[in-house]
């Protein structure tokens, strides 16, 4: 069986002035470095509470140390920020 790479929502994408509810920094569990993170760019990720389940897609590093940065279909509510994702493409 295969094994599920859960990650955490950290933030949303933010500006000095925006903030990007469709776009999160999420930290994966035994990721520590870019080279780590650099093979999960186009993996797609999904958030799920009870029903509702948003897809999202990671498409770029955030920084040196192992953070991504994903685009999700919709945008995500503020309750899930701190909540877990899992890998799932």
């Amino acid at each position: 069986m295969a094994q599920t790479i859960e990650g955490v929502i950290l933030n949303y994408r933010v500006g000095p002035k925006t903030q990007r509810s469709r776009e999160c920094i999420i930290q994966f569990k035994h990721v520590h470095s870019a080279s780590e993170a650099g093979r999960l760019i186009g993996r797609k990720v999904a958030w799920k509470r009870e029903e509702n389940k948003i897809i999202g897609k990671v498409v770029a590093l955030h920084g040196g140390k192992g953070v991504v940065r994903v685009r999700f279909r919709k945008g995500l509510p503020g309750q899930a920020l701190g909540t877990t994702v899992e890998l799932v493409g």
